[in-house]
């Protein structure tokens, strides 16, 4: 087991390292890449990784807290049961990765690319995904109440038993998704009958 503390990391090829058991506590990194690492288990606790390549690293069991991946590339990485606790993702890729039994506690997943991703009875209440790309992903019984979903691609993902009671629907095409079986609230039924041409009582 490391740790490192205060340390700032500019352009690091960390590709196939072992570094699993690591301890991270407000480091930086900029343009690192990790590829094909080995990070199972690590923490990382207000670090910044900024445009760092993930590629087909193992990072299953990791937990990071109040951390920030900022356009990073995370396609083909193990996250199984990883942890990310209000942590700042937006612009990362995460194409082709292993996302079951990940925890996401709100944080602001905005930009980001979940396509075909599976996120299925996941606990995601009031995490930002403002103009994300979710198209094809499983959310079927997950909770998204009070996110931020405004200009989502949602474009056929699947939202059986998914509650979305409470979140900002601004912007999304509803015409791209079949809502059967999700739970909505009043006025977000409200806006998907008006978004189809319906008149509503009261306009």
């Amino acid at each position: 087991m490391f740790q490192y503390i205060d340390q700032h990391y500019v352009e690091v090829n960390y590709n196939g390292k072992d570094l699993k058991f690591g301890e991270l506590i407000r480091c930086t990194f900029e343009r690192c890449t990790f590829t094909n690492g080995s990070l199972e288990e690590i923490t990382t606790s207000n670090c910044r990784f900024i445009e760092c390549d993930f590629s087909g690293a193992y990072l299953n069991g990791s937990i990071h807290t109040e951390s920030a991946f900022v356009n990073c590339i995370f396609v083909d990485t193990n996250l199984f049961v990883a942890k990310f606790d209000n942590c700042k993702m937006t612009g990362s890729d995460f194409s082709n990765a292993q996302m079951d039994g990940i925890t996401i506690f709100q944080g602001d997943w905005s930009y980001t690319n979940l396509r075909h991703t599976r996120l299925v009875k996941q606990d995601l209440k009031g995490v930002r995904f403002y103009e994300a790309d979710l198209s094809n992903t499983n959310l079927e019984k997950a909770d998204l109440r009070d996110c931020d979903l405004t200009r989502t691609i949602l474009a056929h993902a699947k939202l059986h038993g998914t509650d979305l009671r409470g979140a900002n629907l601004d912007g999304v095409d509803f015409k791209s998704i079949n809502v059967s079986g999700a739970r909505m609230d009043r006025d977000q039924a409200v806006h998907f009958l008006r978004s189809f041409g319906a008149k509503v009582e009261g306009d």
